[in-house]
């Protein structure tokens, strides 16, 4: 082995201790608690170092050995951690979406139509409605934006004949003691959950009392493929009750999951960077040519609903009050 080989065999190496040691410490500490945490991170230092140091004293394949089993032990514990249906949620997140379907039917249990008094405190209600297909007429994408323009949180309304509107939104499934933070979403700390509410809670909230950017974007489709796309979030509802998911900050988010939703309308539908940089979505959609085209400043100033929910005095129902142009 000639030498430059030699220091880029142990350059690799010790990147491959040193990013196991931190994916796993991190996955560790976000699991653990007390002596079991002081534990496990005690061994695996322990490990890491073994390894190196057996690399190092020329017992090449001892240290390979010695990394492989460090990191088969955590693989084995690691799938160990399996997303549960019964925890104690936080209240706005405790109930995901039912769904029946008969014929052009839908039946939706669960749906939330909290009042909320402040962004934190509100008097709960869940309720279930019957919705018939043939009378759905609109979709509309709503961005929610809290700091980073680049990162939103994305919603999708459906509106029907009789004036109503669900709104559903993929979010994480917090326990009523916990607090989301981006790493966590890597690590299967958090669970995914289905939320179908209405616009006066779910929107309103984000609106009036979170008072955070939000746009409404009409979303042009057909007949046929406003229905696929209702029918896509109903099956995600009953796949997430038969057996539950983890929220993941990169491939199982409410933007990379209505990719997945609407990959059901279109198959070739292209990967993005902008399903990542959610901000950016209405970008993505322009281009697909499903919203309308016009100067994107132009489009998002048209699209913005906050000063229109927080200035109503009208009394007028809420999903109207968004929508007056």
């Amino acid at each position: 082995m000639t030498r430059l080989m030699k220091y880029t065999a142990h350059a690799l190496f010790v990147l491959i201790v040193v990013a196991g040691t931190a994916w796993s410490a991190t996955a560790l500490w976000l699991h653990l608690t007390g002596g079991p945490r002081i534990l496990a991170l005690s061994g695996l230092v322990g490990l890491a170092l073994s390894a190196l140091a057996l690399r190092f004293v020329r017992a090449r394949r001892l240290g390979w050995a010695v990394l492989a089993l460090g990191g088969l032990a955590v693989a084995g514990w690691y799938q160990t951690i399996t997303p549960q249906q019964s925890r104690d949620w936080a209240m706005d997140v405790s109930k995901g979406a039912l769904a029946d379907v008969e014929g052009d039917q839908v039946r939706l249990a669960n749906i939330r139509d909290f009042a909320w008094q402040n962004e934190t405190e509100a008097t709960p209600r869940w309720i279930t409605e019957e919705y018939d297909l043939n009378d759905l007429e609109t979709v509309d994408m709503i961005t929610s934006v809290w700091d980073n323009p680049d990162i939103a949180h994305l919603l999708v309304s459906f509106g029907f004949a009789t004036g109503e509107n669900v709104v559903f939104s993929v979010e994480i499934r917090r326990e009523a003691d916990e607090e989301f933070n981006e790493i966590g979403g890597f690590f299967r700390e958090f669970e995914l959950v289905l939320i179908a509410a209405t616009e006066r809670d779910i929107v309103k909230l984000r609106t009036n009392y979170r008072q955070e950017q939000v746009r409404l974007y009409p979303v042009h489709l057909t007949a046929e493929q406003r229905r696929t796309l209702f029918l896509s979030y109903v099956e995600l509802a009953q796949r997430l009750e038969e057996e539950p998911g983890f929220y993941n900050t990169i491939t199982a988010n409410c933007t990379t999951s209505v990719w997945m939703l609407a990959h059901a309308l279109t198959p070739d539908l292209p990967m993005d960077e902008r399903l990542i940089l959610s901000g950016r979505l209405p970008d993505y959609l322009t281009d697909l040519g499903v919203i309308d085209v016009t100067p994107a400043k132009e489009r998002d100033a048209a699209a913005l609903i906050t000063p229109l929910a927080l200035n109503d005095t009208s009394g007028a129902p809420f999903s109207s009050v968004i929508r007056r142009k």
